[in-house]
């Protein structure tokens, strides 16, 4: 059965982007950003809320189009444009390449979708995430903690009164000193 992986960056104080939206805090270098290509390649779908679709979707069906796009960027670009991806909104009513829109979050529906063949299924946005955390839908949590605390923002976890019990899979620090940790829930079998 496939997995639902949250794949998010975040500051060390546990924000994924400042108070007016910024992200420019990221400090994504060529090594990490041929990280995330090697890991999205493997994904059989991307799992994004509106605001996320957006905006990956103002720039990576052309950014290789850039004469000063780097190799890793290139790559990505031809990656965005073919995976597929699954959009959750209630007010998008067009989007392009490879995208289905879906109104809400249904847990049957999901759990049918991951029961389908094809590699895992990266779950994006904190918003989405929210809403697949409390039908207890996400399998892996990977974190890319940015070294950097930016004071207020949106948090990547919502305050709730459940408690989810995670186990450590892997940890990694790459070269520009963002650590990924990589958390599966306790109990499922992944990486035991």
């Amino acid at each position: 059965m496939r997995k639902i992986i949250l794949m998010m960056s975040v500051s060390l104080d546990g924000y994924i982007e400042g108070p007016n939206r910024e992200i420019d805090w990221h400090q994504v270098d060529a090594e990490l950003h041929g990280h995330f290509n090697r890991e999205i390649r493997k994904l059989g779908a991307l799992l994004q809320g509106r605001v996320t679709y957006e905006l990956l979707a103002g720039y990576w069906p052309t950014a290789d189009k850039d004469p000063e796009s780097t190799p890793e960027v290139v790559e990505f670009a031809e990656i965005w444009r073919h995976i597929p991806k699954v959009v959750f909104s209630r007010t998008l009513h067009h989007a392009d390449g490879h995208t289905t829109i879906v109104r809400e979050v249904v847990p049957e529906e999901i759990r049918a979708l991951k029961e389908q063949p094809g590699g895992d299924l990266g779950l994006g946005g904190a918003d989405l995430a929210a809403e697949f955390m409390r039908h207890d839908l996400v399998d892996e949590f990977w974190v890319y903690v940015h070294p950097v605390l930016i004071g207020r923002g949106k948090p990547l976890f919502p305050e709730t009164d459940a408690l989810t019990r995670l186990r450590l899979v892997e940890a990694r620090v790459f070269g520009n000193g963002v650590a990924q940790l990589r958390y599966a829930r306790a109990g499922n079998g992944v990486g035991e």
